[in-house]
């Protein structure tokens, strides 16, 4: 079967190269926990735990469609393509350069954000200045990403597994040690609550990661493509819950940081803030892994590289993806948090709209007959309320950076 479905797919600029299971889940997960996760308790500390908790479980549910959507999109094509040749293929050139610059600009919100999290870790850790810590950070996320879909995956795997330790030994120390205060968690002012809806589904953009799954598992089991997606989105729910309710509901919101592994790991004592800080490290590796191999195969897709392993080709498209995040995360243009809040906002509006468009129109013009297929979960009632949440999330945006909304924080 596996043969079967690889022989279906026609070799293009991108390789088809094999992922298992588990790393695939591993790049679902390692794309979404990443700095998300360390801004989530700073970015709901206004509106409270609860309300964080509600917004995860609906942007969770609607963004895990939006992923099957475009699996079912990638399954009805032959020819492996990332998300903006998908785009040209179904809605032409304006639809494509519109994913290309969605995928650019929640990628450049990543990376920015990992470029000032990893500096400002490294730095407490070593004593050094933060840009040589970012700098130290970049060097292996350079290089896992230069090895190309398979060395990340099999990286994914095992650094998540260990970021997953690390965060259930910290939350068990909370809960054992000095305990979680219930009015820290349960606390709840709605009026800011939309805005966290923006961070919760920045928390969640792995669609990009899907049609990298789709030409791994073209090599494997293709079957296993929405297993992988539905797994690596519960996994991502759970942790993504589970850190912020035991940082707020341990240092109160009024004590929580931008990256709040800092107090956190400050508040359980020095071998929690290494621990912590570890956790926060690993996280934005993780991501940037996920993040950055995406974006340099969207890249070569839209610019048409004659191959994403040619080497002159390759050097431009890395330094795409590592040079602008660094250079603008030090001119101090953007900040931690507020490079996650508008990346998520407009890459929102993108991922609800055009793969819903994608599907449809693949539905009518796919070139090949799927393994698998959304079902129900396409029913054009979903469609509209995808749109809608994410669309308003945008809005308020918008709104909030004008000053005619409450910002979040």
């Amino acid at each position: 079967m596996a043969q079967n479905a690889r022989s279906s797919f026609e070799e293009s600029a991108l390789k088809i190269e094999p992922l298992s299971f588990w790393e695939g889940v591993a790049i679902i997960v390692g794309a979404n926990i990443g700095a998300g996760i360390l801004s989530l308790a700073y970015g709901a500390r206004k509106a409270g735990w609860p309300v964080l908790l509600f917004w995860l479980i609906i942007a969770g549910f609607f963004t895990t469609i939006s992923m099957l959507y475009v699996a079912e999109t990638t399954l009805r094509t032959r020819k492996p393509l990332q998300l903006s040749g998908l785009a040209e293929k179904y809605l032409g050139q304006l639809g494509s350069w519109l994913m290309f610059a969605s995928v650019a600009i929640n990628s450049l919100g990543c990376l920015i954000a990992y470029t000032n999290g990893s500096g400002k870790i490294l730095s407490s850790f070593l004593g050094i200045p933060p840009a040589f810590g970012s700098l130290l950070f970049f060097i292996p996320g350079t290089v896992v990403i230069w090895l190309g879909l398979r060395i990340t995956g099999v990286s994914e795997k095992v650094i998540t597994f260990g970021m997953v330790a690390l965060v259930v030994i910290l939350i068990l120390a909370t809960i054992i040690g000095p305990g979680i205060r219930a009015e820290y968690v349960f606390y709840t002012n709605w009026l800011y609550a939309v805005p966290v809806f923006s961070l919760a589904i920045f928390c969640y953009i792995a669609q990009y990661a899907v049609p990298e799954l789709t030409r791994g598992f073209a090599a494997s089991d293709i079957r296993l493509l929405p297993k992988a997606i539905i797994t690596g989105m519960v996994f991502t729910g759970i942790l993504l819950a589970l850190v912020p309710m035991a940082a707020i509901g341990l240092s109160g919101p009024q004590k929580v940081t931008e990256v709040v592994t800092i107090a956190w790991g400050q508040a359980l004592g020095q071998w929690a803030f290494f621990t912590a800080n570890g956790f926060a490290l690993c996280a934005m590796i993780t991501s940037f892994w996920a993040v950055g191999e995406t974006f340099l195969t969207n890249i070569v897709d839209r610019l048409k590289f004659p191959s994403e392993w040619d080497l002159r080709y390759r050097l431009i498209a890395i330094a795409l993806v590592v040079i602008p995040p660094f250079v603008l995360a030090y001119t101090g243009l953007v900040g931690f948090v507020g490079a996650i809040y508008f990346a998520g906002s407009f890459a929102g509006v993108i991922m609800s709209i055009v793969p819903v468009l994608m599907l449809n129109r693949a539905r009518t013009q796919g070139d090949r007959e799927p393994e698998w297929t959304c079902g129900a979960l396409a029913h054009p009632i979903i469609q509209g309320l995808l749109i809608l949440l994410f669309c308003g999330a945008a809005v308020y945006a918008i709104l909030a950076a004008l000053k005619l909304l409450p910002q979040g924080w």
